[in-house]
């Protein structure tokens, strides 16, 4: 059975940044993609970048293009989100997503994920 695990978060002060991580384990860890998605309170869970997992192809919404960066280390079955020019309304529990070719045909839809994270807080300061 697969899980996923995150680490980084915690308390920035706006500007400031955090690098996540989420470690996949389980003999069939082999997904096709990756993603990080974040859930603020009252709001939905939103996309913010995925990556394709043999390839290292990358995708980014609008909202964090330019300021966050996904990467991969296939060694370590882990990914990364380094998160930079961190802003109050970044301010939501984030988390890792493992899906398979049909979460990367639906341009990564939360709908199609395989295997979720626990997730892990990041708080923004003004």
């Amino acid at each position: 059975q697969v899980q996923l695990v995150e680490s980084g978060g915690g308390l920035v002060q706006a500007g400031g940044s955090l690098r996540l991580s989420c470690t996949g384990s389980g003999r069939t860890f082999s997904p096709i993609a990756m993603g990080w998605f974040r859930q603020a309170p009252g709001k939905e869970r939103e996309l913010l970048s995925a990556i394709t997992w043999r390839e290292g192809n990358t995708y980014y919404t609008d909202s964090v293009k330019g300021r966050f960066t996904i990467s991969r280390d296939n060694i370590k079955n882990t990914v990364y989100l380094q998160m930079n020019s961190l802003k109050p309304g970044d301010t939501a529990v984030y988390y890792c997503a493992a899906g398979g070719f049909r979460f990367h045909m639906s341009t990564y839809s939360p709908t199609t994920v395989d295997v979720w994270g626990k997730g892990t807080l990041v708080t923004v300061s003004t």
